[in-house]
């Protein structure tokens, strides 16, 4: 699923726009994005952590009436999941 434009924010809710805002200055990057006590990723980023480090892909509700691709990590084991996203050649 294809992480939607910066370009209409205001049909999403304030922190799916702040994330959409963030991925859109940096696409080639996978974002993390703290929620709570975990990292999460939403929609390509999501299926392509999800993928690489065999976590759960589910979804989070809606943002904008579409379904929203999501993946997560604790926020205390995060380091071991970014230090394996860099062995594997991953931003």
């Amino acid at each position: 699923m294809n992480t939607p434009s910066k370009t209409d924010l205001s049909a999403h809710t304030p922190m799916m726009q702040q994330y959409l805002g963030l991925k859109a200055d940096f696409p080639g990057t996978l974002l993390f994005y703290r929620m709570g006590d975990f990292y999460e990723l939403f929609y390509a980023d999501a299926e392509k952590a999800a993928r690489l480090l065999d976590i759960t892909l589910t979804r989070r509700g809606n943002s904008a009436g579409e379904p929203v691709l999501m993946a997560g990590v604790p926020f205390h084991s995060v380091d071991g999941y970014l230090a394996r996203l860099i062995r594997l050649g991953e931003s």
